[in-house]
């Protein structure tokens, strides 16, 4: 085995010899250059076309009532999406790794449709059904005098929708890595299954909990197709800070528009750091086990 394991180093080792340094350069350069033209400049130009008029126009833009009603209604469909979705990925993947049951692989796989369906489409989807006009559960909705389409619950639900696989398909690969002999452990030994719940399920799964929170709440920030389908563009009421974008780029307000998206590009790079800190710490518990 040590043989085998000291060949391959040798082997590795002979290959990095090999490479050529002129192709090193090459791919290096080129990854680089596309990095900068793809990523960095349209990143900075986002907060240079934002100051473009000034650091007054600016905050006014951000501190507009209509702004801070979207990023309120942003923040409050982050804050439901997290929420909910924790609860749900952490059922499911529970469901799924721990136990074996008829349709489980049938049930992983539906698990997967908010990735397959455009986000258009289950805008639509969420019309067909809770529309109050011509929606299959219209009746129901206007017996107890609801609405949910062109309304904040119905950018809650299509954003529940479309973040839903995201912490149950960070979780369920770990969880099933792990198997189940520690909580069995733990429960032969008299604790609850809540006790082993807190005590050893979650410290082990904690970091892909936190990378999938992460993902979720990203994309439930920048999320427009599906939110766009059902809001209704009621400019104080259910626009979203994507949609609050929207309206100020259709009005040719362009630096209020990237005043505006530069908060959405500020809660991406604060959600990819913490990402990149969640998957260091997996990969770190990985090497470790």
């Amino acid at each position: 085995m040590a043989g085998n394991i000291s060949a391959q180093y040798m082997i590795t080792n002979d290959i990095k010899r090999q490479e050529p340094k002129t192709m090193q350069l090459i791919l290096i350069s080129v990854a680089l250059i596309f990095f900068v033209l793809i990523l960095i400049i349209p990143l900075v130009a986002v907060f240079v076309k934002a100051f473009e008029q000034g650091a007054g126009l600016y905050v006014f833009s951000i501190s507009d009532p209509i702004a801070l009603q979207a990023i309120k209604l942003t923040l409050i469909t982050i804050g439901f999406a997290v929420v909910i979705n924790t609860v749900f990925g952490l059922t499911v993947a529970w469901a799924v790794a721990k136990f074996k049951f008829k349709g489980k692989n049938l049930f992983v796989t539906f698990l997967d449709l908010p990735f397959a369906i455009s986000p258009i489409i289950a805008g639509m989807i969420f019309i067909l059904l809770f529309s109050t006009t011509h929606g299959l559960l219209a009746p129901l909705l206007n017996a107890f005098d609801l609405q949910v389409m062109f309304a904040p619950a119905g950018i809650i639900l299509v954003t529940l929708f479309v973040t839903m696989p995201f912490i149950a398909r960070e979780l369920i690969p770990l969880m099933e890595a792990q198997g189940t002999v520690e909580e069995e452990a733990a429960l032969s030994l008299g604790a609850s299954g809540w006790k082993t719940f807190l005590l050893i399920t979650l410290p082990n799964i904690k970091w892909a909990l936190l990378y999938g929170v992460i993902l979720t709440a990203a994309r439930a920030a920048g999320e427009f197709g599906a939110v766009s389908v059902v809001s209704g563009h009621i400019r104080g009421l259910t626009n979203t800070l994507p949609l609050h974008v929207e309206i100020l780029y259709n009005e040719y307000q362009f630096s209020a528009a990237f005043a505006v998206s530069s908060l959405l590009t500020i809660i991406a790079i604060i959600n990819l750091v913490v990402k990149n800190i969640a998957d260091w710490r997996i990969k770190k518990q990985e090497n470790r086990s």
